[in-house]
């Protein structure tokens, strides 16, 4: 089985969020134990497995991912980064329908050689941070948001950008908290530099100390900013060591999340592993 990783969210080697991606001729999918301990080896924070559907199926691919520690419901930059190896291989041209456990996702190729990816826009809901939760962060928010079925994110809002890029989390105690875990998130403090907000992820239940560049996370951080700047289209700094940036379009109920992708290994899993 050939495996490609590929980083997401930008267009040089070495930056953006790496996603292995795995394609299978055609289902099912292996048992779900092959596929985690595949994921737990490979240790990024999501493997993306993915085989084609027979003609007339709802979508041309069906799309799992997997965290080294669980499933998850939605993943960008990883579907990202699918779009692109099937791209790269000839496997897919145009528009590619991936059926999910979000439902039906679609990543479209643009001229400039980006892809876009049309991802449900998460619901946001007040919510509040357990105080454990706001020590373990290191500072207080100014604001608290719930963030729906599909990711499960508590959406902090702080000060402002430095102290976004200062955060030093303890990752133990976040990793108590129920859901996925914890976005952070700013205004831009010069909008001029080219990204109006910023944000950083930590998702230490399900395996990923910090994620480098989250699109998931897109989804509820464009209708946030979008609101607050008054823009269908932003661009979002995901300010980890690694760095990345997501451009938004909110569409109501649909987020279009767009980004480049750049391949750095390919290998193959050796035969009967």
């Amino acid at each position: 089985m050939q495996i490609r990783i590929v980083d997401a969210f930008t267009d040089r080697p070495f930056a953006g969020n790496p996603a292995a991606v795995a394609l299978f001729d055609g289902p099912p999918f292996p048992d779900d134990d092959r596929l985690q301990r595949l994921a737990a080896e490979l240790n990024l924070s999501e493997t993306a497995y993915a085989h084609p559907l027979p003609a007339g199926a709802e979508a041309d691919w069906a799309l799992r991912w997997f965290t080294p520690a669980a499933e998850v419901r939605l993943c960008g930059h990883a579907t990202l980064a699918t779009a692109h190896v099937l791209r790269e291989t000839g496997a897919a041209s145009g528009t590619v329908r991936f059926a999910t456990l979000s439902g039906v996702l679609t990543a479209t190729p643009e001229a400039d050689g980006a892809l876009t990816l049309d991802f449900p826009t998460a619901p946001l809901t007040p919510g509040t941070l357990p105080p454990d939760a706001a020590r373990a962060l290191g500072t207080e928010p100014v604001g608290v948001h719930e963030t729906g079925p599909n990711v499960q994110d508590l959406l902090v809002e702080v000060a402002d950008e430095a102290t976004v890029r200062a955060l030093d989390p303890d990752l133990r105690a976040l990793a108590r908290l129920d859901g996925r875990g914890v976005i952070v998130t700013a205004a831009a403090e010069q909008p001029g530099r080219g990204y109006d907000y910023v944000s950083r992820c930590f998702f230490p239940a399900v395996g990923i100390d910090e994620d480098p560049v989250t699109g998931s996370a897109h989804t509820a951080l464009a209708p946030l900013w979008s609101r607050r700047l008054g823009r269908e289209r932003l661009t979002g700094l995901q300010a980890s060591a690694r760095t990345g940036v997501v451009r938004t379009t909110l569409r109501g109920e649909r987020t279009l999340l767009s980004g480049h992708a750049v391949t750095v290994l390919d290998g193959r899993l050796r035969a009967g592993l």
